[in-house]
């Protein structure tokens, strides 16, 4: 089958059994991949309120159609559970080598039940499936995990996705860590992997994915190769840090638990800076020529390994401008702790920023954190706390809860600082600058989450790259990046669809694909007759179905909010003054539920669910759906 091996690898941790189960083309048709598959498994295998950390949680790691074929932005994977962190679905995606390698082992998801009694690592090979003793690597690090599972193996190639030691401890936020240095980093996963003692999945294959077009599938391979440098110099040059700066010019940089948004340390941390001192090359995911994952090393003050890589734009952010830190070393060294230990770097920023916030407005004392002095740029309190958090020890086992819980605990108005929607740290990325952002962050599935949603700023000229997109889909008019209104709406809606089916599909979103490549990548991977609106509809019926496990689950919808802070102006700075009315807000919000074809309530309709294909998930719903 074009695109698809046809197989999905199941494993039953609490037996020891593994099988495979082979689907027709019009399951993965109707599936696609990642968050498409991730739900469908979630909604129909595990029971209404299993608890995220049990036995009757499945986890599951999903590629893609395009996943593994030999074009630029192929390298990714899915990994989705019920979340810990949230209480209902969670997924992230990593890149790296680990999809393609999955794939090319024979399987297009692996889907996993149930909780071993002892530690263990799934290591996947050419069709076959094998569970080993992973004894030997509980509370290792993510680097010396690697190295034991390619020295047991006796194979340098193998890939291994693994949990880390934060995900063994079960720190709601703990990840899960692909070749060391590319993360599926929200929602969780690494501590639902650590709760079925499931340390590690290592993959090793020697077949190929099978497309239905090779040489256009060349031709679009290599006209990206041959553009990237023109059309994503700055990704090449400087990485996802690279805009640092002129988010901090325009207001948009969090800074200090949201308090700020310009930093004026933020040139300091930037891209740039990196670029020019600590970075020692450019690291890349499977097949792709953009080369985007900074690798960086240092000596002193700290010393920080290059094998786990460098800071993105979101780390910057969340161990930096959002802590109040402008030394870039100390930056480094924590994003280098975090991979080692499989930490989510912005819940662990977003939360010890709440924390900080907290401890200088008197609500805990120095006795009850355990001498961590948690002062806004106090850059050995948050490595002290990142290794804390890791352990479980002291102050550290509250944060791990993530800031929501440790809300809850504190009390006294804390919850108004606490930075989340539903459980989930906000991203680095300013709803005072891009208001439809907030509205994807309240409607998300996830949680608050950045990739799948838009980004209001690059969509305001009619000239930009983004908006020119947005013709070939039937909008066109830019909006302001304040804007609204239900054409807004309309345009955050096309954006977000677009970016689910990334997710889908599963492919990487920097890489700047034109709708009219992603159909031709489609065709010629798949064979599929596929259009833009196929596309769309791909992405709307992965987020639906994920908002169908939601209802199930009894998430309130009455979280479907943004903190408090976010409707409050900045005092200073270029956005002083600005920020979405709370009324505007609601309307534009009840306005997206509307348009997706969900109830004033935001329950999607049976009709909805029959538009999408997606009618059996009808059962799922409540009364008013």
């Amino acid at each position: 089958m074009p695109g698809y091996q046809g197989k999905i690898l199941r494993v039953d941790l609490g037996t020891g059994k593994t099988w495979v189960e082979e689907k027709d083309e019009m399951f993965y048709r109707r599936y696609w991949g990642g968050r498409g598959i991730i739900a469908y498994y979630l909604l129909n295998e595990v029971p209404r309120e299993a608890d995220p950390l049990g036995p009757e949680n499945v986890l599951v790691f999903a590629a893609g159609p395009l996943t593994g074929a030999p074009f630029a932005g192929s390298g990714r994977n899915s990994v989705g559970a019920k979340s810990p962190l949230t209480g209902g679905y969670g997924d992230a995606e990593g890149g790296g080598f680990f999809g393609a390698e999955l794939k090319r082992a024979g399987f297009d998801a692996i889907v996993i039940k149930g909780c071993s009694e002892k530690p263990v690592y799934l290591y996947v090979h050419d069709g076959e499936a094998e569970l080993k003793d992973a004894s030997h690597l509980w509370g290792k690090t993510t680097g010396e995990v690697e190295d034991l599972i390619k020295e047991e193996l006796g194979d340098r190639l193998v890939r291994v996705a693994q949990c880390g030691p934060a995900g063994e401890n079960l720190v709601r936020f703990a990840c899960v860590a692909n070749d060391l240095t590319h993360f599926a980093g929200r929602t969780g996963m690494g501590a639902v992997m650590g709760s079925k003692k499931l340390r590690a999945v290592a993959v090793r294959g020697k077949g190929q994915v099978q497309v239905a077009n090779p040489e256009k599938l060349r031709e679009l391979a290599r006209w990206m190769t041959e553009n990237a440098p023109v059309l994503a110099p700055g990704l090449t040059d400087t990485g996802t840090a690279g805009g640092t700066v002129n988010l901090s010019v325009a207001g948009g940089l969090p800074t200090r638990n949201f308090k700020q948004g310009s930093f004026e340390g933020a040139e300091k941390i930037s891209g740039q800076t990196m670029r020019d001192t600590v970075l020692v090359d450019r690291d890349t995911c499977y097949s792709c020529p953009i080369r985007c994952k900074r690798v960086v090393k240092t000596e002193t003050p700290y010393k920080v390994d290059p094998r786990y890589g460098g800071p993105e734009y979101e780390t910057i952010g969340s161990l930096g401008s959002n802590l109040g830190i402008d030394d870039l070393v100390a930056i480094c060294k924590g994003n280098e702790l975090c991979n080692a230990y499989g930490l989510d770097t912005i819940s662990t920023g977003v939360t010890i920023a709440f924390a900080m916030e907290c401890f200088e407005r008197g609500l805990f004392t120095l006795e009850e954190t355990g001498g961590l002095d948690l002062r806004f740029g106090n850059k050995d309190a948050v490595l002290k706390a990142i290794e804390l958090i890791k352990e479980r020890k002291g102050f550290g086992d509250l944060l791990a809860l993530g800031s929501r819980e440790l809300s809850r605990r504190i009390g006294c108005g804390a919850e108004d600082l606490a930075m989340h929607v539903r459980g989930q740290e906000i991203p680095m990325h300013e709803p005072r600058l891009k208001y439809a952002l907030g509205i994807g962050y309240a409607v998300s599935p996830t949680g608050a989450d950045h990739c799948h949603n838009f980004h209001d700023t690059g969509y305001e000229k009619a000239d930009s790259r983004g908006f020119e997109e947005l013709k070939g889909l039937g909008i066109y008019d830019p909006l302001p990046a304040s804007d609204l209104s239900p054409e807004k709406i309309h345009m955050f809606w096309t954006v977000t669809n677009l970016r689910t089916f990334a997710n889908v599909a599963v492919i990487c979103q920097f890489v700047p694909w034109s709708v009219q490549q992603l159909e031709e990548l489609v065709r010629a991977v798949t064979g599929w007759n596929t259009t833009a609106a196929e596309i769309l509809a791909a992405g709307e019926r992965a987020n639906t179905m994920a908002r169908v496990f939601n209802l199930r689950e009894g998430i309130d919808l009455s979280e479907e909010r943004l903190p408090k802070r976010f409707f409050q102006a900045f005092s200073e700075g270029p956005l002083a003054g600005k920020a979405a009315d709370p009324a505007v807000w609601e309307k534009a919000k009840i306005t997206a539920y509307k348009m997706a074809g969900w109830t004033e309530e935001g329950i999607p309709t049976k009709e909805c669910l029959a538009r999408l294909g997606i009618g059996w998930a009808s059962k799922y719903l409540p009364d008013k759906g």
